[in-house]
C-alpha cells in the first residue's frame, strides 16, 4: 500500500457500505468508498413517495439518530440522513467512479476505477464489497423488454394518470404500485403468473389488493406468462393460449438479484444460483481479504438480507480485517 493509499477499499455507497467506512474509521483504518452513481443509489431509485415497513432504529448507522415526522422514515428523509452521516463522518465517497475491476497481488488489491475524471488504480489492502441488489432488475427475455414505455421501476402514479398499465408481478413492489396508480386514476392490469396474491405480500396491503381486485378497480389475470412486448400491447400466454393487452406503459416488477460479476472476475468463489461461497462469521470470500457484505454476496437470496442485518455484516467484516492487519 502506497503512501496516501486507503487501507480498505469500499465498493458500494448505499447504507451498508457507509456502515462499512464508519465502522473503518473507528479502528484507525482509511477507507476511500466507490459508487457507480450517487450516494444511496437503490434508495434514489425507489418509489417517491414511499415509506420505509422497517422501524429507524434498524436503519441507523453509526450510532447517530435518524428522526422523522412520522413513526418510520420516507424516502425522502432516509436519504437526508445518509447525506449527513457521511458528512458528518468525514466519509471518503467518490459517487459516479464505478469500480471496473479488482485484481489481488503482493498483499494488497488493485481496485480500477472509471469516473468522469478518468480512470485511476488504488491499493488498498482489503475490499470490501457492499453493492446491493437493486441495479440488476430480474429480465424477463422477451421481446420488447427494453422498448421506450418499458420499466423496470416505479416511481410515482402522477404522469400515468388515464394510462393503461399492465404491471408483471404479484409482489410487494407490484402490489403497491397497482393501489397508488389505480387511486391516481390510471387503468391498471396485473399480470400474475402465480394463481392468487402472493402469501409474502404486506398483511396490511395483500387485502386491500385482492378487495380492489374483486370490486374491479384493478383487473388481474392469474396464471398468465408475458410473451413479447410491442408499442401498444403485451402480448401473454394462459392456460395454453395467447392473448393481449393494450398497454400505454408496462411495468416490470419482477425483483432484483445480486450482480456476483465483479467478485467473480477478482476469482471469488460463487455457487451456481449466483451467491457466494462467504465465512458468514466475516464475510470474507475464498479470495483472502475480499469481503462482500449486505445483500450482495446471496444471489437470487436476497428476500432476507436488509439493511439492519447488512449493516451488522458490516461491523463483521471491518472487525475481521482490522485484527488482520494488525497482526500483520
Amino acid at each position: 500500500m502506497g503512501a496516501g493509499e486507503p487501507a480498505i477499499g469500499i465498493v458500494g455507497a448505499g447504507p451498508v457500505g457507509l456502515a462499512a467506512a464508519i465502522a473503518a474509521r473507528r479502528t484507525g483504518l482509511a477507507a476511500r468508498v466507490w459508487d457507480r452513481g450517487p450516494l444511496c443509489a437503490a434508495i434514489v431509485r425507489f418509489p417517491t413517495n414511499m415509506v420505509f415497513f422497517t422501524s429507524n432504529e434498524l436503519l441507523e448507522i453509526g450510532d447517530h439518530p435518524l428522526v422523522s415526522l412520522g413513526p418510520k422514515a420516507t424516502r425522502r428523509e432516509a436519504l437526508d440522513y445518509y447525506r449527513k452521516v457521511a458528512e458528518r463522518e468525514r466519509l471518503d465517497v467518490r459517487t459516479f467512479a464505478e469500480v471496473v475491476r479488482i485484481e489481488r497481488g503482493g498483499g494488497e488489491f488493485a481496485v480500477h476505477t472509471c469516473a468522469r475524471e478518468g480512470e485511476a488504480v488504488t491499493r488498498p489492502r482489503a475490499v470490501v464489497v457492499a453493492t446491493g441488489y437493486y441495479h440488476r432488475p430480474r429480465r424477463l427475455g422477451i421481446p420488447g423488454e427494453d422498448l421506450p414505455h418499458v420499466s423496470h421501476y416505479y416511481a410515482e402514479a402522477h404522469p400515468y394518470w388515464r394510462r393503461r398499465v399492465v404491471i408483471v408481478g404479484a409482489g410487494n413492489s407490484a402490489a403497491e404500485a397497482a393501489l397508488e396508480l389505480a387511486r391516481a386514476g390510471a387503468s391498471v392490469t396485473m399480470l400474475i403468473r402465480g394463481e392468487r396474491v402472493r402469501d409474502t405480500v404486506k398483511y396490511w396491503v395483500r387485502p386491500d389488493l385482492e378487495n380492489r381486485i374483486r370490486e374491479g378497480a384493478i383487473t388481474a389475470i392469474f396464471g398468465a406468462r408475458p410473451e413479447s412486448i410491442v408499442a401498444e400491447e403485451v402480448v401473454y400466454r394462459r392456460n395454453g393460449a395467447l392473448a393481449s393487452l393494450p398497454a400505454d406503459a408496462v411495468l416490470l416488477l419482477t425483483g432484483f438479484s445480486a450482480d456476483s460479476d465483479l467478485v467473480r472476475a477478482a476469482g471469488a468463489e460463487v455457487r451456481d444460483d449466483g451467491s457466494l461461497v462467504l465465512d458468514m462469521q466475516t464475510f470474507e470470500t475464498s479470495v483472502p481479504g475480499l469481503h462482500v457484505v449486505g445483500s450482495a454476496g446471496f444471489g437470487e437470496h436476497t428476500a432476507e438480507v436488509f439493511i439492519e442485518n447488512g449493516r451488522l455484516h458490516a461491523q463483521a467484516a471491518i472487525a475481521h480485517i482490522a485484527r488482520r492487519l494488525s497482526a500483520a
